[in-house]
């Protein structure tokens, strides 16, 4: 496969692209079966005894279906923390509470942050239906990354603020994913510096003369609006998958969008390519540099994912346990594509994906400090850890596909990075 140089652009339109055509290949409602593709062995013989309907069963109701329950509780979550915080920082004003309990409280809404990321990192490995459809308007609503906009953010501060913008009533539903989302809350909960962002001619009037406590509160309330309509998508996700879901198991039977249960399974293998596309390029190809990024082709911590928070070595550790558990199957009794590898007669590669799935866990633990930092201090480490995604993906490209008979996405085809 011929080597290309593939910069992921953080503008919304090729960040949908990437998502619908790489994972999907159906930006119209994931409703179409998947077809044979580029990387489908039609001479492999498949023949097999395998219960491809209880690997299906297992990943939605072990894997996925958890995955989004815990966000969408870990979401609520985070909404209550930040609106306690914002209840301190008011009360501050009248010297009610003390700012040690203040400071306390953000600490705890940070922390909210943390955890509902953690999980989400995992949940957005499983992009799926009803996550990519619309463009992805739903995943984007919850995590708009690489789509960001402090700018936006800064702006829709102060119109949440006033209550209306350009004379209509503000409702946060109808703003755009760049100005919300896990992205806008890691902006306000982690950027200390008070100060807004823009740079063009469109900016929040009167911001920064503002005292700083106002600035405080006007901030934390926008918080609050975010994370609630966080809250708001995390549970229509819920209410979506759980008819998809039902779809994926109802494979092969009749009346089924799903010709056969084969079809169902590629559509979940589907989603282990964002292994390929995001973890492997966007996380670590294009910071380092051996992608182009803004830098050049050199290391750049400014484009890491969750640079405010420092988080970013979080959220790749938590798209390997995501795919983990699609490989091994989730639960004690769960089954996965590992045992779908073995029965094929396989077992090389499902011990070498576990291998090297272990691998990069354990070196992602032995980091000392943040992705951004190591990028300037070891850069080889980051290097490194491409290199051990890198094994995983090109596996996931060749041997897994082949084995099991399975569609390549188009996107994955000819990546050599």
């Amino acid at each position: 496969m011929m080597k290309y140089s593939k910069t992921l652009s953080v503008n919304k339109k090729l960040i949908s692209v990437a998502i619908t055509a790489a994972l999907l290949i159906s930006a119209c409602g994931d409703e179409a079966t998947s077809t044979h593709g580029e990387g489908f062995n039609q001479t492999k013989d498949t023949t097999t005894d395998f219960d491809q309907g209880k690997l299906i069963a297992s990943i939605v109701d072990n894997v996925i279906t958890p995955t989004y329950q815990q966000f969408s509780s870990l979401a609520s979550a985070q909404q209550q923390a930040i609106n306690n915080y914002c209840a301190q920082e008011s009360a501050l004003v009248t010297g009610s509470v003390s700012e040690t309990l203040v400071d306390d409280s953000k600490i705890l809404a940070k922390e909210s942050w943390r955890n509902a990321m953690n999980t989400w990192q995992q949940a957005d490995m499983m992009q799926l239906s009803p996550l990519l459809i619309g463009d992805g308007a739903l995943r984007d609503n919850i995590y708009s990354w690489p789509t960001q906009n402090t700018c936006g953010v800064d702006l829709d501060i102060t119109y949440f603020k006033d209550g209306n913008v350009n004379g209509q009533p503000y409702n946060i539903a109808n703003r755009t994913a760049s100005r919300k989302s896990m992205v806008a809350l890691e902006y306000l909960l982690f950027n200390d510096n008070l100060a807004h962002s823009c740079t063009g001619s469109t900016t929040p009037t009167q911001w920064n003369n503002q005292t700083e406590q106002y600035r405080k509160i006007a901030r934390c309330e926008f918080a609050g609006e975010v994370a609630k309509d966080i809250v708001k998508n995390s549970e229509t996700l819920l209410s979506e998958w759980a008819v998809y879901g039902e779809k994926l198991k109802s494979a092969g039977e009749a009346g089924s969008e799903f010709e056969t249960e084969h079809h169902a399974v590629n559509k979940l293998s589907d989603a282990l390519f964002y292994m390929d596309i995001f973890t492997k390029s966007a996380k670590l190809a294009e910071p380092v540099g051996i992608e182009l990024n803004k830098c050049g082709s050199q290391p750049c911590p400014e484009v890491v994912e969750s640079r405010y928070s420092h988080h970013s070595l979080e959220n790749i550790i938590n798209n390997i346990k995501a795919f983990k558990l699609f490989i091994q199957g989730g639960g004690d009794e769960g089954i996965g594509f590992r045992d779908y590898l073995i029965d094929v007669g396989d077992k090389v590669t499902a011990d070498s994906l576990d291998a090297d799935i272990e691998q990069v866990l354990t070196s992602t633990a032995a980091y000392q400090s943040s992705l951004a930092e190591t990028l300037v201090s070891n850069p080889d480490q980051v290097i490194q850890t491409h290199t051990e995604v890198k094994n995983i993906t090109d596996k996931l490209k060749s041997d897994f596909i082949t084995s099991l008979a399975l569609e390549l996405p188009k996107t994955a085809a000819g990546d050599n990075d």
